[in-house]
């Protein structure tokens, strides 16, 4: 991976969103749905701890976006304020042009990558990461005829990740040329352990995960 790469300032996060906005977007989602779901119920629903639930709740409270009703025996109702309304609409339009932007970049920067690849016939290559632009790298694959010989993911629970075999350590991977970085959740830690393992040359990746890539030290005198 050259030194070089340099990357664009409007670049838009990994996530598409940011953390918070999404749980609040999902949050006035479920309030919406059902009026009597139970704390609990909303912490399972949105798979978060129920103290940051209620955290979130407060908050959406305090802003005015939920509006909360006392019901017998001791239950709590939450609905939707019309402030509540718009913003609810106003992150969700904001998620769905987000995430389409992220999957436009994420397709264009995968195919030039996977593209130059073929190009200089290295034609094997194995990704680090599984999840959704892991997937879009396999689709881009596909067009230029690139073998993905594998898939690591720290994380993994399975041994196929779609087509393709998918192992817990980068060192398991086979035979590759190149090593393409997917992992959205901390693609500047996987870059410095890969570099432990490859040659750092053999590693890209999208510019849209905003690697930092370390200039070779000067040499001595």
């Amino acid at each position: 991976m050259s030194s070089e790469q340099t990357v664009d300032e409007t670049e838009i996060s990994t996530d598409g969103i940011d953390g918070e906005a999404r749980i609040t977007m999902e949050m006035l989602h479920a309030v919406d749905g059902e009026e009597s779901l139970s704390q609990r119920g909303l912490a399972a629903r949105l798979n978060i701890a129920l103290g940051l639930t209620n955290a979130y709740l407060k908050r959406c409270v305090r802003m005015g976006l939920v509006k909360v009703r006392k019901t017998p025996p001791n239950r709590y109702a939450y609905y939707l304020t019309p402030k509540g309304f718009g913003e609810k609409s106003r992150l969700t339009a904001n998620y769905l042009f987000r995430s389409f932007d992220f999957y436009r970049r994420a397709r264009n920067q995968c195919d030039d990558l996977l593209g130059e690849a073929a190009d200089t016939g290295r034609r094997r290559v194995a990704l680090v990461g599984a999840g959704e632009l892991a997937e879009i790298a396999l689709l881009c694959a596909l067009q230029h005829d690139i073998e993905v010989v594998g898939v690591a993911d720290e994380g993994a629970t399975a041994n196929r990740f779609r087509h393709v075999d998918l192992v817990r350590d980068a060192a398991s991977l086979p035979a590759h040329d190149l090593v393409l970085i997917c992992d959205l959740a901390d693609p500047q830690g996987t870059f410095e352990k890969l570099s432990g393992q490859f040659d750092p040359e053999t590693i890209i990746a999208p510019a849209l995960l905003k690697i930092s890539v370390p200039s070779n030290p000067p040499e001595s005198a």
